[in-house]
C-alpha cells in the first residue's frame, strides 16, 4: 500500500505562553514612557548640559536601559511586528502621564486613538502568539551589520545640518536595525549569547545612532512630525523583515485582522505623536492650557 502522507507542518507554539511573553514588551513600553516624563520634568528645572546632571535625567536613562533589556527579552519569544508595535505604543502611556504629571491637554482624538491602539495591540497579540526566534538565513549577520554601519554613518553626516525629517527617518531606521539584529541574535541562545555574538555590533550601532538621530530631530523639528515618522518606521520596517526573512508568521486565518490591527495601531500612534501632551513630554516645555481643540 502507498505510504501515508506526511503530517502537516506544525505551527509555532501559541496559547497562554504568548500572552505571558507579551508582559516584558508591555513593561518596556511603560518604562520608556516613564523615562520620557522623568526627563521632561528635569528639563523644566535645568537646561542645556546642566539638565544632564539632574537626578531625574540620570534615573530616566537607567529606566530606559531596563526597558531596553525587557524589549530584548520579549524579542526572544514574540515576532517583531508585535514587539515593535507594543514599544511604539509607549505614546499611549506618554500622553496619559503627561496629562497627569505635566498638566498637558488631551484632545478627544487622543482619547479615541488610545482606544484604537490598545485594541490593535490585543488583535496583534492574538494573531501571533508565542514564536521563539529561529536561526536567520545565511548572510543575515553581514547585511544587518552593514545596515547598522550605514545608519551610523548617515547619522554622523546629517547630525549638524540634516533636515529634521531625514534625522527622524535615520532614527527610525536605527531602532529598526537594533530590533532586527536582536531578534536574529536571540536564535543563538540566551541574553549573554546575544551580547557576545557579531550581531551585537548592529544592536549597539543601530540603538545609539537611532537615539542620537531622534534626539537631534526633536531639537530641530516639530515634535509631532518627528515622533510620528519614527513610530511608523520602527513598526513597519522590522515587521516586514521579520515576516520576510526571520520566519515570523501570522496565525492561520488572522492575516487580514493582523494587517488592519497594525495599520490601526500605527495610525493611532501617529495621532498621539501630534498630541499637545506628547509635545509637552518631548519638549519639556510648559503644557498647553487652551481649551480642547476639535
Amino acid at each position: 500500500p502507498p505510504a501515508p502522507p506526511p503530517p502537516p507542518r506544525r505551527p509555532p507554539p501559541r496559547g497562554r505562553g504568548g500572552s505571558l511573553s507579551l508582559h516584558p514588551a508591555v513593561a518596556a513600553s511603560l518604562l520608556y514612557a516613564v523615562s520620557t516624563i522623568m526627563q521632561a520634568v528635569a528639563t523644566r528645572r535645568a537646561h542645556g548640559l546642566a539638565a544632564v546632571a539632574q537626578p531625574l535625567v540620570v534615573g530616566g536613562l537607567v529606566v530606559d536601559g531596563v526597558g531596553w533589556l525587557l524589549s530584548l527579552l520579549a524579542l526572544d519569544h514574540l515576532p517583531l511586528f508585535v514587539v515593535q508595535a507594543v514599544v511604539a505604543a509607549s505614546l499611549v502611556a506618554v500622553v496619559m502621564l503627561a496629562r497627569l504629571v505635566l498638566g498637558a491637554t488631551l484632545r478627544r482624538t487622543d482619547v479615541v486613538s488610545i482606544g484604537v491602539v490598545v485594541a490593535g495591540l490585543v488583535v496583534l497579540a492574538l494573531a501571533a502568539g508565542e514564536q521563539p526566534a529561529t536561526h536567520p538565513p545565511a548572510g543575515f549577520t553581514t547585511w544587518v551589520n552593514v545596515a547598522g554601519v550605514v545608519v551610523a554613518v548617515g547619522t554622523a553626516a546629517a547630525y549638524r545640518r540634516g533636515h529634521p525629517v531625514l534625522l527622524a527617518v535615520l532614527g527610525g531606521l536605527g531602532y529598526s536595525v537594533a530590533a532586527v539584529a536582536a531578534r536574529g541574535a536571540h536564535a543563538s541562545g540566551d541574553l549573554l549569547d546575544t551580547v557576545l555574538q557579531p550581531l551585537a555590533l548592529a544592536i549597539v550601532l543601530g540603538g545609539v545612532a537611532g537615539a542620537l538621530a531622534y534626539l537631534r530631530a526633536l531639537e530641530r523639528g516639530a515634535v509631532g512630525t518627528v515622533a510620528a515618522t519614527v513610530s511608523v518606521i520602527e513598526v513597519l520596517a522590522p515587521g516586514i523583515v521579520g515576516l520576510a526573512v526571520l520566519g515570523d508568521v501570522v496565525r492561520s486565518g488572522w492575516a487580514v485582522p493582523a494587517v488592519v490591527a497594525t495599520l490601526a495601531a500605527v495610525g493611532g500612534c501617529v495621532v498621539l505623536a501630534t498630541s499637545p501632551a506628547n509635545a509637552a513630554a518631548e519638549e519639556g516645555a510648559p503644557a498647553a492650557t487652551e481649551s480642547e481643540p476639535a
